[in-house]
Order: C-alpha cells, then sequence, then structure tokens
C-alpha cells in the first residue's frame, strides 16, 4: 500500500545537534553513514550524554566536511549558537565545549562495537536490570518495579514525565539499551532508522494548534509526505511491518516514546512544554517509529514509499 514520498532526509552528525539535510543518501544495516557519528561524553557521569541533559545542545549544529563512508567517520564543524564555528578536530575542542555547556565533556567518534566499557551505563542497577531483563517474569513485572520508589523518580526525570502522567513500559525496549548508552558500536537512541509522517505532524498540530510542529523537535531521518486522504497518527500501527523506500526495506521495529527533548528551544523555535504533554495525553507517549534495515539501498528525495 501506497503512504507517500519522500519529503526530506537528514542526517545528524554529532548527537544532539541539528542536522544536515541531504537530497539522497545510502541506507546501510546501521543506517545513513555519519548519522550520529559524534557524541559527547559526560566526564562527570563518564557516560555519554546528550540532550535530555545539555539541552543547549540542539541549539548547536553540525556538518560533515566531507561524505562518510560505513568505515570512515570524518571531521565535522559545529556552529555554535553565537554563529562561530568549532571543527571536531579543534585542539581545545573539549575545553570550549566544557565551558560553553557549563559542564566537563568530550567529543568522541563512534567506538568499535567491542569496546563495552565506552558505552556502557555507569549505574549498578542498570546493570543488573539488564541482566534481569533475559528473563520474561521479570519484563512482566517491570510496570510494577518502575512505579514507585527511586525507579520512577529517575525514569520522571529521564522522559520529563509529571505526576500522574504514565511512564514508558521499559519491557519494549531491547535489554542493551538498560545496559548501555545506545546500541554497540552505534550512537541511536534505539534503532539506526527514525521515521516520522506530515500526517502525524498535522494530527499533533490539530490536537494543539497553538504550538509549532516543526519536524526539528523530533529529529526523524525520513520525514514522509504523507498522500492525500491519509491521516491520523499512521505510523503508531506499523509495529512489525516493512515499509519500503526506495530501494530499501526497513522493518518497523517500535514506536517512538518521547522525552524532554521536544520541548527545548532550538534556532527559532521557542521552548514549548505542551508538545511533550500533548503526545503523552494524546498520542500514546510516542510520535514517529525507529525502523531496522532489512535490505539496504539507495534513497532519494521525491522516492516512492509503500506499507506492506
Amino acid at each position: 500500500m501506497r503512504i507517500g514520498t519522500v519529503k526530506e532526509i537528514f542526517r545528524y552528525a554529532v548527537k544532539s545537534m541539528a542536522g544536515e539535510k541531504l537530497d539522497e543518501c545510502t541506507v546501510g544495516t546501521l543506517g545513513i553513514p555519519g548519522d550520529r557519528g559524534w557524541a559527547l561524553r559526560d566526564e562527570t557521569t563518564g557516560e555519554i550524554t546528550n540532550a535530555k541533559k545539555l539541552p543547549l545542545l540542539l541549539q548547536y549544529a553540525a556538518h560533515y566536511r566531507e561524505p562518510p563512508r560505513p568505515d570512515f567517520i570524518p571531521h565535522a564543524d559545529m556552529t555554535l549558537p553565537d554563529g562561530t564555528t568549532l571543527g571536531t578536530d579543534a585542539h581545545d575542542v573539549n575545553a570550549r565545549l566544557s565551558r560553553l555547556l557549563d559542564r566537563p565533556v568530550s567529543l568522541w567518534p563512534l567506538r568499535p562495537a567491542d569496546d563495552l566499557e565506552h558505552y556502557r551505563r555507569r549505574s549498578k542497577t542498570a546493570r543488573a536490570f539488564a541482566k534481569l531483563m533475559r528473563f520474561k517474569a521479570f519484563r512482566a513485572a517491570l510496570p510494577t518495579l518502575t512505579s514507585f520508589g527511586p525507579a520512577q523518580t529517575q525514569l520522571r526525570e529521564g522522559f520529563s514525565r509529571e505526576p500522574g502522567e504514565p511512564l514508558p513500559d521499559l519491557a519494549t525496549l531491547p535489554p542493551e539499551l538498560i545496559e548501555f548508552t545506545s546500541p554497540l558500536g552505534t550512537y541511536f537512541d534505539a534503532f539506526p532508522i527514525h521515521l516520522l509522517t506530515t500526517a502525524s505532524l498535522d494530527e499533533m498540530a490539530r490536537l494543539n494548534p497553538s504550538a509549532q510542529w516543526d519536524r526539528r523537535r523530533f529529529r526523524p531521518n525520513f520525514l514522509i509526505e504523507t498522500d492525500a486522504g491519509i491521516h491520523g497518527l499512521i505510523e503508531a500501527e506499523w509495529d512489525g511491518r516493512t515499509v519500503r523506500v526506495g530501494g530499501v526495506e526497513l522493518k518497523c521495529e517500535l514506536p517512538t516514546v518521547r522525552c524532554g527533548m521536544t520541548i527545548q528551544a532550538q534556532a527559532g523555535l521557542p521552548k514549548d512544554p505542551s508538545v511533550l504533554r500533548t503526545i503523552v495525553r494524546d498520542a500514546n507517549q510516542n510520535l514517529g517509529i525507529y525502523a531496522s534495515v532489512a535490505l539496504p539501498g539507495e534513497i532519494r528525495v521525491g522516492d516512492p514509499v509503500t506499507l506492506s
């Protein structure tokens, strides 16, 4: 079934910074080469971090100097909020970013998947939960275990949930994401590809017309312009289905649960808590969908998108 066409393609050189728009791209088993090729590590916690903890990152932008390849992450230039440029290879890049963000950080390119300590969370609780996640009984009990005490407090803070709002069900996440900050060998939040449709953005605008439902708040790789007559939060029904985009086949894996990053200020966008409140209340906490790559290939703006 035809859904629409590719309206925009995005690659994000540095995790949590504004991305660069592409006319076409190659998609491999790990997504678009160079997507989230760099990330910041919080030297206080020793963990890879993002705009959940450092929302100012959303006001930075990053662009590669040359095309990335699956085996090559080039240096990028970061445009700071004041308009100045800082290269990932600048000799003082870590010191300058630390001053600007008011937190000791260091900038890292992707590391191999077997560098477990680079990706591992430092929390002993997270490590213990990750081991227990292998057992179905424990996964089934997770909603209860995280509904009170420190676990609930940490989840509400991490996902910016207000008292009385539902919490995401961690049992739907791959156990790897409990123990590590991202899938090993990547800086993705969950899966290599993130899809978002204009139908969903239009539906959210209908539900909350006072907010700016700019696609930049949601950081898709592919924004799909849905065909006439297709309405509503359509990605919510794609879990487990196959989306064909150009010559690429994507397996939809998990609706994209939303956090406080969606409300933060970006260039030309004000901070707006109502964005997340609306998603939690009216969209079952999700907007867009994560996907893995079943068949690599090429995608261009204007390519047809079909669902099976």
